[in-house]
């Protein structure tokens, strides 16, 4: 008796991976992936029954919103029971923010969601896409010797590289190595073979998958800098206006001792708004207390965010506004980690 094939259903939102040259005018265009055997022929080698749908309108992933990353979600939802593994193709520019963002709304994840795209459109010579397609669907279908995924979470795949999604963050806009995880390890190098970090695999502890569309978009995002004018920012500690700031602050999670500054934090938080601080470092983790500058903030009740990416943390901070009322409960689930976004 032959084994099954394992199924792939790939979803294709938009962005330079589905795009070909037309012969006649020469503009990019996307193409349609039902007859993606015809552009990638090497996936007839797979064994892997490959399926697709797609955005009713492709978009490019500079116009992404939260109500896409419901719609990619949901597409999972609703085909989970029916496939092995799922493979997205996204455009690479807000790539971190999608996969963050799912990472989130598709709780107690058993089967592998793979984030995948290029620098080059698929049709040209020297495209990056084909390969980051391919082994995408082999990462998506891959399965340990009982028949479990051996990805279990949403991940990031780039250029020979599997990250954690809710861990990656674009680095480049024009190198292949597009993307990075600047505080955990890769999950998977591809070389020969595809090499698993099999320790670094995130696992569940739900019984089943869990999905929290809810996504609350009242956040707001300030990064640091010397000589800051604090008060052309007051309409962001506005709590009618936004219900949780994002602070991307120097180092270790450092800030000035500005009185404006401080006002405005102590002021909002009393209000009911909530802070995380996060370092705008390119690696490393926030530790408040550690330096005079940051004592201010355990003080006042502002949220370590430890070393999560600002992608991590603006989709977390949508989920956990949008999905609980409470703010003992919110501040609960911010300061811990949900699928491997922080530690």
């Amino acid at each position: 008796m032959k084994n099954k094939k394992p199924s792939v259903l790939i979803i294709y939102t938009g962005g330079t991976i589905g795009m070909i040259k037309d012969a006649n005018t020469g503009e990019l265009k996307s193409f349609n992936f039902k007859h993606i055997y015809k552009h990638v022929p090497e996936l007839n080698r797979l064994n892997v029954l490959i399926e697709s749908i797609s955005f009713e309108q492709p978009i490019d992933s500079s116009e992404m919103t939260p109500n896409h990353w419901v719609q990619m979600a949901q597409m999972v939802f609703d085909n989970y029971s029916n496939y092995d593994g799922f493979v997205i193709l996204h455009g690479s520019d807000t790539m971190a923010y999608g996969a963050s963002a799912l990472s989130f709304m598709l709780q107690g994840l058993r089967k592998p969601v793979i984030f995948t795209g290029s620098q080059l459109p698929i049709g040209t010579i020297r495209t990056d896409g084909k390969e980051n397609l391919i082994t995408a669907i082999e990462i998506a279908a891959d399965a340990d010797n009982s028949g479990m995924a051996i990805v279990q979470e949403v991940a990031v795949y780039f250029e020979y590289s599997l990250y954690r999604g809710n861990r990656s963050s674009k680095i480049s806009a024009n190198q292949f190595e597009a993307f990075t995880s600047p505080n955990f390890s890769e999950l998977a190098v591809a070389g020969v073979t595809i090499e698993y970090n099999l320790d670094k695999l995130f696992r569940t502890k739900l019984t089943e998958l869990q999905f929290f569309p809810k996504l609350n978009t009242h956040v707001g995002l300030i990064k640091l800098y010397p000589g800051i004018p604090f008060k052309a920012y007051q309409n962001v500690f506005d709590i009618n206006h936004t219900e949780a700031l994002i602070i991307e602050t120097y180092g270790s999670g450092n800030a000035p001792s500005d009185s404006t500054f401080r006002s405005l934090i102590e002021n909002y938080i009393n209000q009911g708004g909530i802070v995380l601080n996060i370092t705008q470092c390119s690696s490393g983790s926030v530790h408040q207390g550690k330096y005079e500058t940051s004592t201010y903030f355990n003080k006042v009740g502002v949220i370590s965010g430890g070393n999560m990416t600002s992608e991590a943390a603006l989709a977390k901070l949508m989920h956990t506004l949008g999905n609980f009322e409470n703010r003992e409960e919110r501040i609960q689930k911010l300061t811990g980690a949900i699928c491997g976004e922080i530690g």
